[in-house]
């Protein structure tokens, strides 16, 4: 009798998924910085999600004139602004209004760039070339002047930042993800796909996709950060958000310049927390690139 097979004898292990504690850990470890910038983020959503509980009754629009100006203490822990509002309270609400402005901005334009690029890259011919000098008229002006012109002419508020930070995602996007799309359109698995007679929409979906989430995630993780000091620089200027609404870029304006030396909190503050969030978004996103990009696992 011939010898069972090994493949018969040998029983089915499966293995479980890593769950995601395990992957933090894993981050952790390979790159501790990705990790430090990664609980920051998450540290600043929760305190936007959270703004209502955490200023324990603290509104950020109530005005107390006989207590403008005054240090940090007990009932107002970071002090209060010129119209005596508490800035603790207000920091608060200032990050939902940064983080809500940046992911809707980040998230519309970033997933119309991928569509935009990914189509471009695949369709080549005229569409292609039509498409791309437009991206390259858009990609001419600088950001914040462009950002600037599109909320002048559609006017200050949060849906007029928004849409502007919308418009400038699109090209930055587009032109990456169609630089994806024409490396992955010539690999060998897409040219036997497109052999057996696979659609277009098929290998966009099944083939092409999967294979630019990667950089798709850390351009938009990258842009996050900059669309923050986008709207702060906005804020600050007149452009963004209207008072008295709770931003970080109106906290930073106004009262802050004139009383800098004598209520230094003014600026202190509002200025740390935007640079923890940028720096999180930062230093989140060069790890994940590093994670993926095979040239640079090894560094």
């Amino acid at each position: 009798m011939g010898q069972p097979s090994a493949r018969a004898t040998l029983p089915s292990v499966h293995l479980p998924a890593a769950s995601p504690l395990l992957r933090a850990a894993h981050l952790a470890r390979r790159k501790p910085l990705g990790a430090a910038g990664l609980a920051a983020v998450v540290l600043w959503i929760a305190v936007a999600l959270g703004a209502p509980l955490l200023s324990f009754g603290q509104d950020p629009l109530a005005q107390e004139y006989i207590i403008r100006l005054q240090g940090p203490s007990l009932r107002h822990w970071l002090g209060t602004d010129e119209f005596g509002r508490d800035v603790y309270a207000r920091i608060l609400y200032g990050a939902r209004i940064s983080l809500g402005i940046s992911f809707v901005g980040v998230g519309i334009g970033s997933t119309v760039g991928l569509a935009w690029g990914l189509v471009s890259g695949l369709a080549r011919g005229w569409l292609d070339e039509l498409s791309m000098r437009l991206v390259d008229v858009l990609l001419a002006f600088p950001g914040l002047l462009l950002v600037m012109a599109l909320v002048a002419v559609m006017g200050t508020g949060v849906a007029s930042v928004v849409l502007a930070l919308t418009i400038l995602a699109c090209p930055r996007m587009a032109r990456i993800m169609r630089g994806q799309a024409l490396a992955v359109r010539e690999a060998t698995y897409v040219e036997a796909a497109r052999a057996v007679g696979a659609s277009s929409a098929r290998i966009l979906l099944r083939h092409v996709l999967p294979n630019v989430v990667a950089p798709y995630l850390v351009l938009a993780t990258a842009l996050l950060g900059s669309f923050v000091v986008t709207e702060a620089t906005l804020s600050f200027l007149g452009l963004g958000v209207t008072p008295p609404q709770p931003s970080w870029g109106l906290m930073l304006s106004g009262g802050a310049q004139a009383y800098a030396q004598t209520a230094p909190w003014l600026v202190l503050f509002p200025g740390l927390a935007m640079t923890s969030l940028v720096m999180g978004f930062n230093l989140f996103g060069d790890a994940l690139r590093d994670l993926w990009d095979p040239r640079l696992r090894g560094t």
